[in-house]
């Protein structure tokens, strides 16, 4: 499984990007299980924001959703931040 992390917006507007590839992680399980709780029922378009907020572009597999802070979903927010997190 492929996981891609967009973040844009925030105060100083700088765009992050990162990727990560489950195939052969130990925890490949859970990412899927984390990944497929992050994109149930999400919207295809993204949602209003707040000013100076983030905005976040999750695609898994080629699916993409969309979330904006502060509503992301906590699996969405656990998600976003493991791929930041490791996928630099």
């Amino acid at each position: 499984m492929r996981i891609q992390v967009r973040r844009t917006g925030g105060f100083a507007g700088i765009e992050r990007r990162a990727e990560i590839d489950t195939s052969a992680r130990p925890d490949a399980a859970e990412l899927h299980s984390l990944a497929e709780r992050a994109l149930a029922s999400a919207p295809t378009t993204p949602p209003p924001g707040v000013p100076d907020g983030f905005h976040y572009e999750i695609t898994v597999d080629g699916r993409t959703i969309h979330a904006a802070d502060p509503r992301l979903s906590e699996a969405q927010r656990e998600l976003v931040s493991r791929v930041l997190k490791e996928g630099a």
